[in-house]
């Protein structure tokens, strides 16, 4: 039976701009996912265990001939081709512009929803233009999505709301989102969640502490209310080196699994 989701690992922190350790968040998670503390049930009651339409297929493969973006690119494309939507495990967030990249010829029309504590809008960010703080920009300068929605955003600077209005991006403000709001989706959905969307008090685990964010459960919810128009996915900007308690792995294991069942539906 043909894989219909695949999940992938992209341990890149390469572009991060104050801490390093994203790098290590796929195998963090995928411990986490499969600990004896839990279990592969979703809230909704699918059991991942025995699900077929699934696969952890590991981690992209970087070679020195290759430049990372462009494996990346790569990888998503062969997926795509191949029938098979990616869930990927960041990394740091500048891994979701290849990402994007690769998908968009397939799904004219993409929206994304984009779950952070930071726009990651800037044109250039300490001279890098594929820092993590730039995916978006130049998500939306090559028109690769036609909506951009973020929810969750406390930490906006003017250089960032010029960007947002120059590119007409539809945000959420933490200090305004309610979770009774509901967004009207329609057609192809990304959905790209940054851990630090969080409220430190439920994921110290991120590089960026920004205090005032959601909760899990609203992550969830807002999980859980998307589209079964979900063509793909990242969670990104774990960092492992900051959660000695694991609470913040745990968050994201969690939310991999309700994701891999939005993806089911």
């Amino acid at each position: 039976m043909q894989t219909a989701i695949s999940v992938l690992g992209v341990p890149f922190d390469g572009h991060s701009s104050f801490l390093r350790g994203p790098a290590k968040a796929p195998d963090a998670i995928r411990n986490a996912f499969r600990s004896s503390s839990t279990n592969l049930c979703t809230e909704s009651g699918l059991d991942l265990e025995f699900s077929p339409l699934w696969k952890d297929i590991g981690d992209v493969t970087f070679s020195s001939r290759i430049p990372i973006f462009e494996s990346i690119e790569q990888a998503i494309r062969g997926l795509s081709a191949g029938g098979s939507r990616p869930l990927i495990l960041g990394g740091d967030h500048s891994v979701t512009y290849p990402i994007v990249r690769a998908l968009a010829p397939a799904h004219p029309g993409l929206t994304v929803v984009h779950l952070d504590a930071h726009p990651d809008l800037y044109d250039e960010f300490e001279g890098n233009p594929h820092s993590h703080a730039c995916p978006f920009a130049r998500i939306m300068e090559e028109e690769l999505a036609g909506r951009l929605v973020q929810i969750g955003i406390r930490a906006m600077t003017p250089h960032q709301r010029a960007q947002a209005e120059r590119f007409n991006v539809e945000v959420h403000e933490a200090r305004s989102w309610s979770g009774s709001k509901k967004l009207s989706l329609k057609g192809p959905v990304y959905l790209s969640l940054d851990m630090d969307v969080l409220d430190p008090a439920f994921a110290p685990g991120v590089s960026h502490h920004e205090p005032g964010g959601l909760s899990t459960r609203d992550v969830l919810d807002l999980i859980q209310s998307l589209p079964s128009t979900l063509v793909g996915a990242d969670i990104v900007e774990l960092n492992p080196v900051r959660d000695p308690s694991g609470i913040t792995t745990a968050a994201a294991a969690k939310f991999l699994k309700e994701i891999l069942g939005k993806m089911h539906e």
